[in-house]
């Protein structure tokens, strides 16, 4: 039996980064002279690369937003990565997860240097092989660029033996993109339709179920995920 990999997003799959993220957006959005007092009316920001969210949601140019993320990591790298917290029940799931013979990986749009440090400081890292997430630079920041990259440095070359699991459909997009199937948590910040359009091949109703199915699919297929 080939070794089995498991590439987990961060934020809103393994912690509930929402007060840390959202802050970190109010305080870039103010240096626009935009303000937003309600933090839940910034939950969209929460998984897909800032770049992209503040284009979408606020309409601004590249440069625009290129000054938006330079805010938001003013925030985010003193007080935002902080405000996270671990889901219960996510340690012991990666306890057994790692024991059955599973390798578990990160693969994160967000920043490495923040994933590490959100990893260790919650006691995440022994779980995991490696932190993979984007460049500070944005030269990796797609999700599908991040799992190559992971895959690429753990020398994981039979796609049939990885899987992603994150919360958001750009999680299932990128990981189909890189040739992967992903599982999907319904306890983060994607919705069950927005999930199902993107065609996850499962939907975990919580951490206990997430467990439950990558041990059964673990058992059941053998020789490889």
């Amino acid at each position: 039996m080939g070794k089995q990999y498991l590439l987990f997003d961060l934020d809103g799959t393994l912690t509930d980064p929402k007060e840390g993220i959202t802050r970190s957006v109010q305080y870039a959005l103010r240096s626009f002279g935009i303000e937003v007092e309600n933090l839940d009316d910034l939950i969209p920001f929460i998984g897909p690369p800032l770049r992209d969210s503040f284009m979408e949601f606020y309409g601004f140019t590249a440069d625009q937003a290129g000054e938006g993320i330079r805010k938001y990591r003013e925030y985010f790298n003193e007080k935002g990565w902080k405000e996270n917290r671990v889901y219960p029940g996510i340690p012991q799931m990666l306890e057994n997860l790692q024991a059955a013979g599973y390798e578990l990986i990160t693969a994160t749009s967000k920043p490495e240097v923040f994933a590490v440090r959100i990893m260790k400081h919650f006691g995440l890292d022994g779980y995991f092989q490696m932190i993979g997430g984007a460049d500070l630079d944005e030269t990796r920041v797609k999700k599908a660029d991040v799992i190559r990259y992971v895959m690429d440095r753990r020398g994981i070359g039979e796609k049939d033996h990885a899987l992603m699991i994150g919360d958001r459909k750009h999680d299932v997009l990128g990981a189909r993109e890189a040739g992967l199937e992903c599982a999907a948590v319904l306890f983060g910040y994607g919705s069950r339709e927005e999930l199902e359009s993107a065609k996850a091949c499962y939907l975990a109703e919580s951490v206990e179920d997430l467990e439950r199915y990558l041990l059964e699919r673990l058992e059941r297929e053998g020789g490889g995920i």
